[in-house]
């Protein structure tokens, strides 16, 4: 998963979301929904501009939990 930024200039708002690589946000109303804010006067079929895309960083989890240990925790990280 990786955070983008979505600008809309209907409304000149900039939005992040976090999404995979393979999914295409294409509209103010499918960004709002993603987002969860209210799409406002802003038409929802108004295009929007993807600015950027990071990569999300894998953190280390507590025990138990569902996320994978951080690189180097555990001594079995693949990318050492």
């Amino acid at each position: 998963m990786a955070l983008y930024d979505y600008y809309c200039e209907a409304n000149d708002r900039t939005v992040e979301v976090r999404h995979g690589m393979s999914k295409s946000v294409k509209t103010w109303g499918e960004l709002c929904e993603m987002a969860g804010i209210e799409a406002g006067d802003t038409p929802a079929d108004a295009s929007l501009r993807k600015l950027m895309g990071a990569p999300v960083p894998m953190t280390g989890g507590s025990s138990g939990s569902d996320s994978a240990p951080a690189c180097g925790t555990s001594g079995c990280c693949p990318y050492n």
